[in-house]
């Protein structure tokens, strides 16, 4: 049975960034309108059983009420918290499940959730959040029929879903969390409202993908020396307001910011990263997130054992050169 979940996150692209810059608001009703056109892909791509994480938010129930096949939809059984916690727990559910894919809705803190419960789905990731270096841009109709396409394995999966790398955070040889794009070392000793837009307060970034073409901490990277998901290393930033090196990036929307950086340097894949010697948060893909106090130490290395990412252009272009969308009538 071809079966694709989706994963809609209702708090993703409404966090305190909102006040302190121009990032955009996406509503609820525009996800509830985008899942329907992934599930409408979905269908007519014959997949035979949609898994549906619940949320607060009621995106993905109030999204099949205009669907009657409601035999398709599977709602997870799970209590919904109201946090990353319901994210991570449902791509574990999934995969148990039998998903061969799923679609999610947020920013990188949504993906970062779902890899933490499965490094093995396949993500089909649309970004609706407010820093979108792992999510994509694209139709909710594209990304359904891209989801339908590898779950039904009519594709080669290390040319249309790639495993992406992944930055490992360990706390006394135990792993606490993982990032996919970005982990910041902040001067901020509590996590409080955990979006991280004051750069001043970073003093190391390590970096799994540094584009210019995105939004937030990684872009600081991403100005400097781009570094690409096919890049079999990472990158690490020492950030100093006082440094005579400078470089500009937008790391907020709306605004570029005038950095200074004392150092670039490589990240070997498992090479060790230790974090110590000072009361410090953890900010994994934007979002502070693990509290460091002065006698705790971190280590963080990176590797390639992050979750497939499907990439649209390879998996349509592979699709079509096979003759998958030729039908006779």
């Amino acid at each position: 049975m071809s079966i694709v979940g989706i994963i809609a996150n209702p708090s993703a692209g409404k966090d305190i960034r909102r006040l302190v810059s121009e990032s955009r608001f996406i509503s609820n009703q525009e996800k509830i309108n985008i899942i329907k056109r992934v599930i409408s892909a979905l269908i007519e791509m014959g997949i035979e059983k949609i898994l549906m994480m619940p949320d607060y938010g009621h995106l993905t129930k109030e999204s099949i009420k205009e669907f009657d096949n409601p035999n398709l939809f599977d709602f997870l059984s799970m209590p919904v918290f109201n946090s990353e916690i319901d994210t991570t727990r449902a791509a574990k559910i999934m995969e148990d499940m039998g998903a061969k894919a799923v679609v999610t809705l947020g920013g990188d803190g949504t993906n970062r959730a779902v890899a933490l419960g499965s490094s093995n789905l396949p993500l089909m990731p649309i970004s609706t959040g407010t820093n979108n270096a792992f999510p994509i841009t694209i139709e909710g109709t594209l990304a359904g029929i891209c989801a339908a396409i590898v779950a039904k394995e009519l594709v080669d999966h290390d040319i249309c879903a790639p495993k992406c790398k992944r930055l490992n955070i360990y706390i006394e040889g135990e792993l606490a969390d993982v990032a996919l794009v970005d982990v910041a070392v902040s001067s901020k000793r509590f996590v409080g409202s955990r979006a991280i837009w004051d750069t001043s307060s970073v003093s190391d970034l390590y970096l799994a993908k540094a584009s210019p073409e995105t939004i937030g901490l990684s872009s600081i990277g991403g100005f400097i020396n781009p570094l690409q998901e096919t890049d079999d290393f990472g990158i690490h930033l020492e950030l100093d307001v006082q440094a005579k090196r400078k470089v500009m990036a937008p790391v907020i929307p709306g605004k570029l910011e005038i950095i200074g950086v004392n150092k670039f340097k490589k990240i070997e894949f498992n090479q060790p990263l230790v974090v110590s010697g000072k009361q410090c948060t953890l900010a994994l893909d934007g979002e502070r997130s693990i509290p460091l106090k002065e006698n705790e130490s971190a280590t963080i290395h990176i590797d390639r054992c992050g979750p497939p990412v499907i990439s649209p252009q390879n998996t349509l272009q592979l699709a079509a050169s096979k003759g998958i969308f030729i039908k006779d009538y």
